[in-house]
């Protein structure tokens, strides 16, 4: 009897180890795949991160992972949900609060006016004027107001929205991120955008969607320009912590037309946290090189799994509105972020 049981035990946890060990190779492979193509240089001089191929191959292999769906749910639905928080809290030290205070409460007023507008404007035009659904709304809105696709994973994982949402949204803020980047620089150089070097910092670090897209277009205009846009997109990535509280409160509604429980997102306190104590702390150098790579880590694998888990069909049914919304917003976004850098700064 005691035999039986220690072999039901065994063949138990054997089934558990396999279930998981299944599901991290396929998102790991797809990940490492990922960084692979990412550092191509044809690729590299696009600055496509490994984020975006991340989720490009997500997709493609998701016909594998709907086959072998049983043994392989637990561990990509966990690389979906735990390693995106835990990528987002060591995404922190990326920022520190002397960096914020470089940019004085000008940078800091710009970039709570950007986001609040963005996310307002974004929400009632996708759902008053385009009928698309709230939460894509709404995660396209927070892609474009804050930092792209981390935003959009962020969003997507306090909102406990399904896969196909989030990775819709992430695919359009990619788009007009990338279209940002290539034409910030030329604009800048044929001389259609009349901004001095701090100013063109501004006017990139309050616009443009990625934290690749920032480094790329400033890079491409000069050193002080690029340096101005990434503090002034960090304060919107700390802004992060204030919409992941207040938008799921407001907006997750369930379809019975009931206030959903409120999900507090803690791991954005942690995240806070982090940026205080890499701000306070003098940590190794190596220590923090080593953090900075487990979040782009986690984040690429979560990113993997979300594109795992993709529906097709959905994504095609309502990625053409969202599409319309991600292009309003980076208009208003082109435009608006110009007037408020010209008139402002």
């Amino acid at each position: 009897m005691a035999q039986n049981h220690q072999i039901s035990k065994y063949v138990l946890i054997k089934d558990l180890l396999k279930d998981w060990l299944n599901g991290f190779v396929l998102v790991l492979l797809v990940s490492l795949a990922s960084y692979y193509i990412a550092a191509l240089p044809m690729i590299a001089k696009l600055h496509l991160s490994p984020l975006i191929i991340g989720v490009v191959f997500g997709i493609f292999a998701s016909p594998l992972f709907r086959n072998a769906q049983e043994s392989c749910e637990k561990a990509v639905v966990f690389s979906a949900k735990k390693l995106l928080r835990l990528g987002i809290i060591l995404y922190g030290f990326n920022v520190t609060l002397g960096s914020i205070a470089s940019v004085g409460l000008n940078g800091i007023v710009l970039s709570i006016v950007v986001v609040v507008a963005i996310l307002v404007l974004g929400y009632v035009i996708g759902v008053k004027f385009l009928k698309l659904d709230k939460e894509i709304a709404i995660l396209v809105s927070g892609g474009s107001a804050i930092c792209g696709a981390a935003a959009v994973l962020a969003l997507e994982s306090s909102l406990k929205s399904k896969p196909y949402k989030g990775i819709i949204a992430v695919g359009t803020v990619v788009i007009f991120g990338l279209l940002g980047m290539f034409l910030y620089p030329l604009a800048y150089a044929l001389g259609i955008v009349h901004l001095n070097l701090t100013q063109e910092g501004y006017y990139i670090g309050l616009t443009l969607h990625e934290l690749a897209n920032v480094v790329g277009a400033g890079g491409a205009i000069s050193p002080q320009t690029q340096e101005v846009a990434l503090i002034v997109k960090m304060i919107r990535v700390i802004l992060l912590v204030a919409v992941l509280l207040v938008v799921p409160y407001f907006f997750a509604e369930s379809k019975e037309g009931e206030r959903r429980k409120l999900h507090i997102p803690w791991f954005a306190f942690w995240f806070l946290g982090v940026v205080i104590l890499h701000s306070l702390v003098a940590l190794p150098e190596v220590v923090v090189g080593i953090f900075r790579f487990l979040s782009a880590f986690f984040l690429v694998m979560a990113m993997s799994a979300l594109g795992l888990q993709v529906d097709l069909k959905k994504f095609l049914e309502f990625g053409g509105k969202a599409f319309v919304l991600a292009l309003i917003l980076f208009g208003i976004l082109t435009f608006g972020g110009f007037s408020l850098v010209y008139y402002f700064v």
